[in-house]
């Protein structure tokens, strides 16, 4: 074998490894989308039977609807007019820790977007200020 068909050989093999890297690539964008599609689709169809629920609830026969009007009543004589607003920030901040443990960025850098890496720093450091 000659020294310029094995330089040839070699440059046409590095080629093809730099199509398959891309190819590789944009693969695994592809899979990454579609992971975070499936994510949004699984919390929609939650909150899609939630509001099922509720609307079947409404339609209920007459004396299940007095029932449900009047422990509906009851909560709301219980509960206080005053809002606690340390109460509201430690319920944002759940909800943060909420959606970062179902797997989704929290940080301004890549908020929304799906964790596929690990654990986040920028997250991570979000989450333990207090």
């Amino acid at each position: 074998m000659r020294k310029n068909d094995i330089f040839t050989q070699m440059d046409a093999l590095e080629s093809n490894m730099g199509s398959l890297h891309s190819e590789l690539g944009s693969l695994k964008g592809k899979i990454k989308a579609l992971l975070e599609e499936n994510k949004r689709l699984s919390i929609e169809n939650q909150q899609l039977r939630k509001i099922l629920k509720r609307e079947t609830a409404i339609h209920l026969p007459a004396e299940e609807a007095v029932d449900v009007a009047a422990s509906a009543q009851t909560l709301s004589a219980e509960m206080p007019e005053a809002v606690d607003f340390a109460a509201v920030v430690g319920e944002g901040h759940d909800n943060l820790a909420r959606l970062y443990h179902e797997g989704f960025h929290i940080c301004n850098l890549y908020y929304g977007h799906l964790r596929t890496e690990g654990d986040c720093l920028f997250c991570l450091s979000f989450l333990n200020k207090e």
